[in-house]
């Protein structure tokens, strides 16, 4: 087999043909592909991308920063926000060069991104940016990163309302493919109607791969005819009638996005058969899941067309585009709207047909179904096996030919023993628990005294409710401690500990300190200084204040005292540059330490200062951070297996063994950073291992390859699906990656959906991959129930959970 010739870099550099490319790579590559537009049209612009990483888009900016030197090569400037609402200032600064009189380019576009919490933050900057406007020759597009299932996320979000409250119109792609072409349209939507424009992005579309068309001549935009205000819908230097921006809004800029989609025609029939009974209209995720639902109803669209079964994708979900709909939905005898999470299309769809004659408009069902009952529901997500069985039960009663409903049959008969052999083959209930990374610093840093109690946050130090730590409660991010200052009066309790992130302290927390000082109340935080922003990939916090800075910001603010606590004292000699009075701890006295601050009235601060163990490991690997010729090692006949080495150092590197003296302790050394807090346990079993390093296995000598043989291949009659599960780390998301860059090089199709999470803390994560011969043929990247033709079980508690 001749294979396909690629490169690493097809997925910035080739101009037209196919590559493979996770989605994230998709994101970075839409402003590469708007400059080039541009260039081709003559206009010199520039590109300002900006906003706050969380997941879904939390390697975002870790890909941006890995293709610095292609965005610098098409004059795009990346420079993270120090929150999401000032990053959405500065975007919207970048939108209003033309009034400057001396600008560089024709026009900037802009890319703002966060996920769900920060759209709700910079609910305010949207408003007034969206109604100055976007730039002739700008453009702007708000990538809101949306988890629907709180995978990652203390609330589940739906950012379309956000959006739809700062009058944004909403693009909602269904995959990798319609990233690129979605993003082209959005930019020329922006630039046509002077609005920003929302773009949805959840996990399943942010987390997967696919091969996609870069060819250019896919997205032409189409600018109809309307009518504009003398003064145009574009973004204009001196506003001095605001309401005369609100009537813009409404009488012209929402009108345009609504003439663009429809010359467009991003809103577009899949398929119609000539007897139109039930009629789907679908978007985004939900549209995959709806074609899965169909394949595994047997239906392919000549044979649904032929049961009654249309099928309409709406492509911007708000404002829906409602003569497209209205055309779509004529002669139909049901309507069945499907959409994850509260109705957005289907509330505007009911009221574009109120007006048509009862007799003539079709019945419209969606979260509620014909008798008023939950049909699919407004919270979690639809699975391709609701809307099929959904579907299925219409089909039977619209009056089925004996083939179609023999059909039907068949497949819910298969539904139902798939679901009749995962209840009954139910294992215990044991689930991978996310937790600390080993000699994270948050093992020793989120322990308070006897008696005391901590509050929880935004980070990693949120595991710790699940732990030993008397730790409770938490906020939105930012807002660390102020819960305490609304409950302190109303409790007995004098005083608790509050823990915050560096990366959080520079995003807002600064401001909760400056609350706690304001209000008086007794509290304690514990910043940790950790140089990284551990949770989504470590990251360098925004701002790059050092210890120093924040002592000094925080004693400004009005702490009565600071005080440091690290795990290396000797680094700081010269206190010259810290406040008066700041003393420095070894974290061995840590204990000592908050006893004495509990006991000082107002607001006190501790800075504990260690290094991400997690990004430690990362840095030794490329050698840019000491790594220490240490290791500690248990002597197993001297173990009593007491296990105060794990209480100690709450390390996941210190792990039970069983020997024929009963249960022992000893060190992963694989997993090991070399934190070495275990060996402040009690304990003589201890072994001190200097300039040693754990045997490595000996090479293979011959190609293990050589004397397997050859697999039978399945013939891809119909997609093959194979279902990777592990422990963060380990490799999986990896495997996955090497598999379906095989299936690319082999001209094969093949969609990739990594479930991360919080994984990369120990945590369970499951990688999906479906390969068939043409794209056309993978519609949910999503394995479904029954789904898998192959299990590669990395980890047996991860590959025995029901989900």
């Amino acid at each position: 087999m001749q294979l396909r010739d690629v490169s690493l870099d097809d997925k910035y550099t080739l101009e037209r043909g196919r590559a493979f490319i996770t989605g994230t790579q998709a994101l970075v590559r839409i402003p590469l592909m708007q400059r080039q537009r541009d260039i081709a049209a003559g206009l010199n612009t520039a590109g300002y991308i900006s906003g706050y990483r969380g997941s879904p888009l939390g390697a975002y900016d870790q890909q941006l920063w890995q293709a610095r030197k292609h965005l610098e090569e098409n004059h795009i400037t990346f420079r993270p926000g120090l929150n999401e609402d000032l990053a959405a200032t500065a975007i919207w600064g970048a939108q209003q060069i033309e009034h400057s009189g001396d600008a560089k380019y024709d026009g900037v576009f802009g890319i703002w991104y966060g996920k769900g919490p920060g759209v709700d933050r910079s609910g305010d900057v949207f408003k007034h940016a969206n109604q100055a406007g976007s730039a002739k020759h700008g453009g702007v597009i708000a990538l809101a990163g949306d988890d629907h299932m709180a995978k990652s996320s203390t609330v589940a979000h739906q950012s379309e309302f956000a959006f739809v409250d700062a009058m944004m119109p909403v693009i909602s792609p269904a995959g990798v493919q319609e990233f690129l072409d979605f993003g082209l349209h959005g930019f020329a939507m922006s630039r046509f109607s002077g609005m920003w424009v929302g773009f949805k992005a959840i996990g399943e579309t942010v987390d997967s791969s696919a091969v996609v068309d870069f060819s250019p001549e896919r997205v032409q935009p189409i600018l109809p005819q309307i009518e504009m205000p003398p003064e145009g819908l574009n973004n204009r230097q001196i506003i001095i009638e605001m309401l005369a921006l609100e009537e813009q809004l409404h009488r012209y800029k929402l009108p345009a996005v609504l003439e663009y989609a429809k010359a467009n025609r991003l809103d577009r029939v899949i398929f119609s058969g000539p007897e139109r009974r039930i009629g789907i209209i679908t978007t985004g995720k939900a549209y995959l899941d709806v074609r899965q639902a169909l394949d595994e109803l047997g239906l392919d669209e000549k044979e649904a067309g032929r049961l009654g079964v249309s099928l309409y994708k709406v492509a911007m979900p708000w404002p829906l585009e409602t003569e497209g709909a209205r055309a779509f939905c004529e002669g139909l005898d049901l309507v069945m709207v499907v959409e994850e999470k509260r109705s957005l299309i289907e509330a505007q769809l009911k009221e574009a047909m109120y007006s048509i004659d009862a007799d003539k408009r079709p019945r419209i069902i969606g979260k509620q179904d014909e008798n008023g009952q939950t049909l699919f529901q407004p919270y979690a997500e639809l699975t391709p096996a609701m809307i099929a069985n959904a579907l299925a039960e219409r089909l039977k009663i619209s009056g089925l030919d004996q083939e179609g409903t023999q059909r039907i049959e068949d497949a819910l008969s298969r539904y139902d023993r798939m679901a009749v052999h995962a209840s009954g083959n139910q294992p215990p209930t044991m689930s991978r628990t996310p937790y600390f990374c080993s000699g994270c610093p948050h093992n020793t840093s989120t322990k308070v005294p006897e008696g005391s109690r901590a509050g929880a946050g935004i980070g990693c130090h949120y595991m710790a409710m699940w732990m030993d730590r008397d730790t409770s409660g938490f906020t939105h991010m930012g807002a660390e401690g102020v819960n305490w200052v609304g409950q302190a009066q109303f409790v007995e309790t004098n005083h608790i500990f509050q823990n915050i992130g560096d990366g959080t302290y520079n995003h807002s927390g600064v401001l909760a300190i400056r609350q706690a000082a304001a209000s008086g109340v007794n509290i304690t935080y514990k910043i940790l200084y950790n140089d990284a922003v551990a949770m989504t990939g470590g990251q360098p916090h925004e701002g790059g204040m050092t210890v120093d800075e924040v002592a000094r910001q925080v004693h400004a603010e009005g702490a009565k005292r600071v005080v440091i606590v690290t795990d290396e004292p000797d680094k700081y000699p010269d206190m010259s540059l810290f406040p008066p009075g700041v003393k420095v701890h070894h974290r061995r006295a840590l204990m000592a330490v908050q006893k004495d601050l509990r006991e000082t009235p107002g607001l006190t601060v501790m800075i504990y200062d260690q290094t991400c163990a997690a990004e430690k490991r990362r840095r030794r690997k490329r050698g840019t951070f000491p790594n220490p010729a240490k290791r500690a090692f248990i002597n197993e006949r001297v173990c009593e297996g007491c296990g105060d080495c794990g209480v100690k150092s709450n390390c996941v590197s210190v792990a039970p063994v069983e020997t024929e003296f009963g249960r022992k302790r000893r060190i992963d050394q694989s997993s090991c950073n070399k934190d070495y807090s275990c060996m402040d346990g009690f304990c003589p079993s201890f072994v001190t291992v200097l300039n040693g390093e754990p045997r490595k296995a000996a090479p293979v000598a011959d190609d293990p390859q050589s004397v397997l043989p050859a697999p039978d291949l399945p013939n891809l009659d119909k997609p093959y699906g194979i279902l990777l599960t592990g422990i963060g780390g380990t490799g999986v998301v990896t495997v996955n990656a090497v598999l379906s860059m095989a299936a690319h090089l082999e001209h094969k199709a093949a969609t990739v959906m990594d479930m991360a999470g919080l994984a990369q803390k120990g945590g369970a994560v499951w990688s999906h991959l479906r390969i068939a011969n043409s794209p056309e043929e993978l519609h949910a990247t999503r394995i479904a129930m029954g789904g898998a033709s192959l299990l590669l079980g990395c980890d047996m508690v991860t590959s025995a959970q029901p989900d």
